[in-house]
């Protein structure tokens, strides 16, 4: 049986960041996070975006923090129970920006 601690994501070391950062276009460090802005030709457009991120996220156990302000969406990431980034933050990011194609 699995304990916790087994169970949780490994924290990425700081050059893992910065090399996970040079490949994901656009996304940038903010503090334990890493965050995207995402803009939209129209309010509907963003909002559909929110729904195929949120499937995404579903599927993979993962869920980002999500501001949306009328064509405008920021998301950002951290793994909350290991206190910072995780591979987990990366696959996810990388799934999104692959929802825009």
């Amino acid at each position: 049986m699995a304990t916790k601690s087994s169970r949780m994501p490994k924290k990425l070391s700081e050059p893992e960041i910065a090399k996970a950062l040079e490949r994901l276009e656009g996304w940038e460090r903010d503090g334990e996070a890493i965050r995207k802005l995402y803009t939209f030709k129209a309010f509907a457009d963003g909002i559909r975006f929110v729904d195929r991120v949120a499937v995404a996220a579903d599927a993979m156990d993962h869920h980002p923090d999500i501001d949306i302000r009328y064509t405008t969406v920021v998301m950002a990431l951290s793994t909350h129970s290991a206190g910072g980034l995780t591979p987990k933050d990366i696959q996810l990011a990388e799934a999104i920006d692959r929802l825009l194609g």
